[in-house]
C-alpha cells in the first residue's frame, strides 16, 4: 500500500510539473508572438486609398481593458476616440480620397448607444464637409448603423438587403411570475415615484408611471434621431416617419423612393466602382483601402498637430507632448461596491485612479466620460467624494455618453460643467432597496433554517425568510436618507433650489435635450466639446497632451488574463437561441452586480434598453 501511494504521488507531481511546464512554454510562445507582432512597421497608406469604417464591431467609450490585438488577430471592439479622431484626420489627410461605410453594428453591454453614435456621425460630417466622398453600403441595416450611414454623401442598398428601422422599442422582463412560482420572495423600499427600477422583481407588467417616462424618453430619442438623420437626406422629419410608418422594414425599392438610399445595387458593383477611384480598374487587387484601426496607428502626425481654433464642435487638436496633461477618466459601465471587475466601476478602484490624478502635478484638467446606468450606492458617493477633492485642486468636465443616470448622474453633479448629447439617457434621480428570501423555495425542496442572535436587527440581512415590519421599516429609511442626500448634492453642484431638484428627481429619466432644458447638464456636445473646455479652463490653449484612463493592459498582464479567466461578451447573438441566451446573460449579469452592503441603489430601470 505504501509503494502504491507513492507511486500515486510521484505520478502526480509528474504531471502538475509537466503541465506547469506546458504553461511556461505557452506563456513564452504567445510572448514571442505578440513581440514579433509588435516589431511591424506602420502600416503602408497607399495615397488615394480609402478609409474603411466596418461597423460589424461593438464601439466602446473607454480603451478595451485588454488589447488581444497586441496577441495577433482582429478586436471585436472600437474605441470611439478611435473612431472619432480617424474620421477627423482623414478629413486633412491628403492621402485619403474617401471615407467606405459598411457592415452593421453589433450593440453590447453598454457600447454603441446613440449618444456615441451621434458623435461618430459628427466625425463622418467632418470628412464629408471637407469634400471627401464617404460611401456607405447597406445589406442588413439596423437603426442605429442606418443612423450612421445616413451621413454619408452616397447610401448604396443590396438589392435583398433591408432597413430594420421601425423605430425605437423597450421592453423589459418582469421576474415577479416566475419569483412566485418558484417561491423566490421579493420585499422592496424606494423613494420616487417613477423609479421603476425594482419592477420587473414585484411586477407582471410596467406600471402607469414607468409607461409615461419611457414613452416619452423614447419619443425624445427618436425626434432626435429624426432631427439629424433628416438634413443629410435631404428630406423632413415627417417624410421619414412616413416611410417607417408604411414599411417598418424597409425594403429597397421602398427606402430609394423615400430617398432613405441613393440606388441599388450588388456589393461587387460598390467594390468595382471602389477600384476604379483608387485607380485599380479591371485588377484583381481591392481597392486601396486602410481600416480604421490601421489607420488610427499613424493619424497621431495628423491628430497630433495644432488644428484651427476652437469654434463650435471643433476643437484644437493636442500637441505631441505639451506642458500639461488632461485625464480622460472612463466610467463605463454598472457602478459596484468594491474593486469590480474590467466592465464595471468598481468605486474603490475608480477612486484610487481619481485620487492619483488628484496628486499629480502633471495633470492640468480631467474630463469624466460617464456612460453608466448607475448602481451601488454607496460605490457612487466613494466615487463623488475624490470628484469633489479633485474639483478643488483643478478642473473637473463632464461628458455624459449614452447613459448618465442615477449614479451615474451621482458622481457627474459636481462637474464644472456637465456636456451630454440629445439622445444620452440621465437623470433618474433616486433610490431603492431590494430584499430577497427563499424561504418557501427552501421549504419546498425540505430545506428549513433557525437562527440564533444577540439583537433585534441581528440577522435583518438573511434571505431566509421574509423581513418584519420594523426590518422594512429601517431599510425604507435608509433609502429615505440616502434619496434626501442624493437631491442635497444635486441641489448643490448644480446650484439649484432643493425644491427644484424634488420636482425633476422622482426616480424620473430625462433624454439629454430635455436635462438641458431643467438644468442637469449645461451643453449639448460631445466628449470633444468636453475636452475643448477642459482645455481652455485650465489654460493650456494647444499645448497640452491627452491621457486616458484606465491604461491598457500590459502584454503580461493581457495573456495572464487571456489564460486565467473567461473574457466576458463572448455570447453572441446568432440566431434565436444567440439572442435569448444573450438576453439571460445580460440579466444575470445585472443581478451579479447588485453588490451594495446596504442592498441600497442608485440605478436606471435594471433593463431598460432602448432598441
Amino acid at each position: 500500500m505504501k509503494n502504491f501511494f507513492t507511486s500515486m504521488l510521484g505520478s502526480l507531481a509528474a504531471l502538475v510539473l509537466f503541465a506547469i511546464g506546458c504553461l511556461i512554454l505557452l506563456f513564452g510562445f504567445v510572448a514571442a508572438f505578440a513581440a514579433l507582432a509588435g516589431r511591424d512597421a506602420k502600416p503602408h497608406l497607399e495615397q488615394g486609398s480609402y478609409l474603411v469604417l466596418d461597423l460589424a464591431q461593438k464601439i466602446t467609450e473607454a480603451p478595451p481593458p485588454v488589447d488581444f490585438r497586441s496577441l495577433g488577430g482582429r478586436s471585436d471592439t472600437l474605441q470611439l476616440r478611435t473612431v472619432t479622431h480617424a474620421l477627423r484626420s482623414a478629413a486633412k489627410d491628403d492621402r485619403i480620397a474617401g471615407v467606405f461605410i459598411t457592415g452593421d453594428l453589433a450593440p453590447g453591454t453598454f457600447g454603441t448607444g446613440f449618444a456615441a453614435l451621434r458623435e461618430v456621425r459628427g466625425a463622418i460630417e467632418a470628412v464629408k464637409a471637407s469634400g471627401k466622398p464617404v460611401s456607405a453600403y447597406l445589406t442588413y441595416a439596423t437603426t442605429r448603423s442606418y443612423y450612421l450611414a445616413s451621413a454619408a454623401s452616397d447610401i448604396a442598398i443590396d438589392p435583398y438587403g433591408v432597413i430594420l428601422m421601425p423605430g425605437l422599442s423597450s421592453e423589459p422582463v418582469f421576474f415577479a411570475g416566475a419569483f412566485e412560482k418558484y417561491g423566490v420572495n421579493v420585499q422592496v423600499t424606494r423613494v420616487g415615484k417613477y423609479k421603476s427600477a425594482v419592477e420587473p422583481f414585484i411586477r407582471r407588467e410596467m406600471s402607469p408611471e414607468n409607461r409615461e417616462e419611457v414613452e416619452k424618453l423614447l419619443g425624445d430619442l427618436w425626434s432626435g434621431l429624426l432631427a439629424d438623420m433628416a438634413p443629410s437626406r435631404d428630406v423632413t422629419p415627417q417624410q421619414i416617419q412616413d416611410v417607417v410608418n408604411a414599411e417598418g422594414l424597409i425594403r429597397p425599392e421602398a427606402a430609394q423612393q423615400g430617398r432613405l438610399v441613393d440606388r441599388i445595387a450588388y456589393r461587387d458593383q460598390i467594390y468595382d466602382e471602389l477600384k476604379a477611384k483608387t485607380g485599380r480598374a479591371g485588377s484583381k487587387e481591392p481597392f486601396k483601402q486602410v481600416t480604421v484601426e490601421e489607420y488610427a496607428k499613424i493619424a497621431k502626425d495628423i491628430v497630433d498637430t495644432p488644428g484651427p481654433a476652437v469654434d463650435g464642435d471643433e476643437v484644437g487638436l493636442p500637441r505631441a507632448s505639451g506642458r500639461g496633461r488632461v485625464a480622460i477618466v472612463y466610467a463605463e459601465g454598472n457602478i459596484v461596491d468594491g474593486e469590480g471587475d474590467p466592465t464595471e466601476v468598481g468605486g474603490t478602484r475608480f477612486s484610487r485612479a481619481l485620487r492619483r490624478l488628484r496628486q499629480d502635478d502633471d495633470i492640468k484638467a480631467v474630463v469624466l466620460r460617464v456612460n453608466s446606468p448607475g448602481g451601488s450606492a454607496s460605490a457612487s458617493e466613494v466615487i463623488q467624494r475624490e470628484i469633489r477633492l479633485l474639483k478643488a485642486v483643478k478642473p473637473v468636465v463632464v461628458s455624459m455618453g449614452s447613459y448618465a443616470a442615477s449614479g451615474g448622474y451621482w458622481i457627474s453633479a459636481y462637474g464644472d460643467r456637465i456636456f451630454a448629447e440629445p439622445t444620452t439617457i440621465t437623470g433618474s434621480i433616486g433610490v431603492f432597496g431590494i430584499q430577497f428570501d427563499v424561504q418557501r423555495l427552501a421549504n419546498d425542496l425540505g430545506i428549513t433554517f433557525d437562527a440564533v442572535k444577540t439583537g433585534r436587527f441581528a440577522d435583518a440581512l438573511t434571505i431566509t425568510r421574509p423581513k418584519t415590519p420594523e426590518e422594512l421599516a429601517v431599510f425604507q429609511e435608509m433609502v429615505d436618507w440616502i434619496y434626501r442626500e442624493f437631491v442635497g448634492k444635486v441641489a448643490e453642484g448644480r446650484n439649484l433650489d432643493r425644491a427644484a431638484v424634488e420636482e425633476i428627481a422622482q426616480g424620473r429619466v430625462w433624454s439629454g435635450t430635455a436635462a438641458l432644458e431643467i438644468g442637469l447638464v449645461d451643453e449639448i456636445g460631445g466628449l470633444d466639446a468636453a475636452v475643448a473646455h477642459a482645455v481652455e479652463k485650465a489654460g493650456l490653449g494647444r499645448d497640452y497632451r491627452l491621457v486616458e484612463y484606465p491604461r491598457k493592459k500590459e502584454l503580461i498582464e493581457a495573456i495572464q488574463e487571456l489564460i486565467g479567466q473567461n473574457t466576458p461578451g463572448f455570447i453572441e447573438s446568432r440566431g434565436l437561441v444567440g439572442k435569448i441566451a444573450e438576453r439571460i446573460e445580460a440579466e444575470v449579469s445585472l443581478l451579479r452586480s447588485f453588490n451594495d452592503p446596504r442592498g441600497v441603489y442608485a440605478r436606471l430601470p435594471v433593463n431598460l434598453s432602448v432598441r
